[in-house]
């Protein structure tokens, strides 16, 4: 067996190791090592000719609807990078970055009332990203905490459990459902998407001000990326049932009684529906890779639009 071959066994046998340990899937022995073949090893491939162009410290984006399936992805590529490339990935999401509970009531209080629900541009410590992303790839490089931010309570945990980047990294891959998204036009604002645009936001002030946020802060936080991952759904109705499994999922591991029912589910992606199905819609003019995934979270397709 030559080590090229050796190489590939022992890290399938590596794989399915993990995910019998990370994982809660009960699909076959057969679909894991369909989906390292045709989707992981691929898209490891193509990150690691990215960052290999020059060696310098690469920020990879990936962005997605709720319940996508970009923490599972993002947990495989770590492993894989590690085994395979002896890389080292710092992962971080954008939801980490959620301001406080008491900051978004102060933004309600000044701007609108829907600012308390965090999620949407404007909801997010911006600076705070662009701090990290600064120490991570600062020569003199020393350990970097990370937020952790805990939906089950709505807010940030405290500081001395926040995650700890010891070693510094070749490749940092930033996730979040509105990675990559673009401002619209004033214009299209006017047409209420669901009941909370209509019967809390008659008078555009709330989508006026996310928009704001999306086209300033937002747009240079994402123009520092150097390549973006688009995981498209088949479409925003199945956001809503991978949004509600998260929310079951994340019930059996919290032991914090504030989970979302379904009719709340409901109302909190009404929330994010705006800019999903704009990303939805746009994702070959946003994204350098897009992954097409069916409504079993499986990815049927990928497309490259830049290389």
């Amino acid at each position: 067996m030559n080590k090229k071959s050796f190489d590939y066994f022992d890290l399938k046998r590596k794989y399915l190791d993990f995910l019998k340990k990370n994982e809660t899937t009960g699909k076959p022995i057969i679909d894991k090592v369909g989906k390292l073949n045709k989707f992981y090893l691929p898209l490891s491939r193509w990150i690691y000719r990215i960052y290999k162009k020059d060696n310098k410290i690469k920020i990879i984006g990936l962005s997605g609807g709720q319940g996508a399936g970009k923490s599972t992805i993002t947990k495989i590529l770590k492993f894989i990078f590690k085994i395979k490339y002896g890389l080292e990935l710092c992962v971080f999401s954008i939801d980490d970055f959620y301001k406080t509970r008491a900051d978004r009531l102060k933004m309600s209080k000044k701007h609108h009332h829907l600012f308390l629900t965090r999620g949407v541009p404007g909801t997010h410590d911006i600076g705070l990203i662009n701090k990290i992303f600064t120490k991570l790839k600062k020569k003199n490089f020393k350990t970097v905490l990370i937020p952790k931010f805990d939906k089950s309570i709505d807010n940030r945990i405290k500081k001395s459990k926040w995650m700890k980047v010891k070693n510094q990294p070749n490749i940092i891959i930033f996730e979040g459902w509105c990675i990559g998204a673009r401002s619209q036009k004033n214009n299209r604002l006017k047409k209420s998407l669901n009941i909370v645009e209509s019967k809390h936001d008659a008078d555009l002030k709330w989508r006026k001000e996310v928009n704001y946020h999306l086209s300033t802060s937002y747009r240079k936080l994402f123009d520092k990326i150097d390549k973006l991952i688009y995981l498209k759904a088949p479409s925003f109705n199945y956001i809503f049932q991978w949004r509600l499994l998260q929310e079951q999922k994340l019930k059996l591991t919290s032991k914090n009684k504030k989970i979302m029912s379904r009719s709340k589910v409901k109302e909190f992606i009404m929330f994010y529906e705006r800019i999903t199905r704009q990303m939805m819609k746009d994702y070959s003019k946003i994204s350098d890779i897009t992954v097409f995934l069916d409504k079993k979270h499986r990815s049927t397709n990928m497309r490259l639009f830049r290389k």
